[in-house]
């Protein structure tokens, strides 16, 4: 599969790149000096800034929000837990709508305390997003589903495929999609025609991308840039893009024992550099 280089009009960085680094205004700042025009940002960044500081910082400096992370988190062991999770997903919902995000990221959670019920937090995940999207389809703020690696099935998210994203997409209608993160969905036999899948639904709200490190010595914190692991992007990106799919592409790299550790302006210009030659 060949594929064009991609240009700078087309890079996103989530903020969690460089999160260790600079608050949300210096990210912003840096990711401008750069000439990079868009950002994903992370609600506690929102948070530390305050969301009317944080929506000024990023329309002063013209910065297109390609999403918000996160919300989600739905499951609980107790109907109190249930009813914050939907009052903190509303809260999520109305950050991502005052930055202009095109959509709102979905890490939809794990199990329960105290459950081994791995069917009923799916359930209860789906029940989620369909409450959730009461108040997202008339606020016009789009839901991205984003299925995670199996590994974190437990705790962080029972979504881990993206035929199970998108079967909940096709049950739930209009105004959900999926965010398709090359760290979590690479491994995926079926893939190639799940990606086909979601393009011919038009599901393909976001496209995230780093790399898979051997060994990975932190299956949380240590990813890879782009061109430094076994995720062939190239091809990956051929199959969005085959799939439809129009949008930026959005680098997310948590790595504390490595990018986290560098001077910020370094991480960015890697991350151009990267974008154009390995993904």
């Amino acid at each position: 599969m060949t594929v064009d280089t991609p240009t700078l009009d087309r890079l996103s960085i989530n903020l969690a790149t460089v999160r260790q680094q600079w608050g949300l205004r210096e990210a912003v700042e840096g990711c401008a000096r750069a000439g990079i025009g868009a950002i994903a940002p992370w609600r506690d960044q929102v948070a530390a800034v305050g969301l009317a500081e944080s929506a000024r910082i990023v329309r002063d400096h013209g910065m297109r929000v390609t999403g918000l992370c996160r919300g989600g988190m739905f499951p609980a062991a107790t109907p109190e837990g249930l009813k914050a999770a939907h009052e903190d997903n509303l809260k999520a919902l109305e950050e991502a709508v005052t930055l202009g995000a095109d959509c709102l990221v979905l890490v939809v959670g794990g199990l329960p305390d105290g459950s081994k019920d791995i069917r009923d937090a799916r359930r209860m995940v789906e029940d989620g997003i369909a409450r959730l999207l009461e108040a997202a389809g008339p606020a016009g703020m789009p839901l991205a589903i984003e299925p995670l690696h199996p590994m974190y099935a437990a705790d962080r998210a029972c979504v881990n495929t993206l035929a199970q994203a998108l079967d909940i997409c096709d049950r739930l209608g209009d105004g959900v999609g999926v965010a398709i993160d090359a760290y979590h969905v690479w491994w995926d036999p079926d893939l190639e025609a799940q990606i086909a899948r979601a393009g011919r639904a038009g599901r393909i709200l976001a496209y995230h991308i780093c790399d898979w490190l051997v060994p990975t010595t932190d299956l949380l914190l240590d990813r890879g840039m782009m061109g430094d692991g076994v995720i062939d992007l190239k091809r990956l990106r051929g199959l969005v893009e085959a799939a439809g799919y129009t949008g930026l592409h959005e680098v997310e790299i948590f790595s504390k024992d490595n990018w986290w550790r560098r001077d910020p302006d370094e991480v960015l210009a890697t991350c151009i550099e990267r974008h154009r030659d390995a993904s």
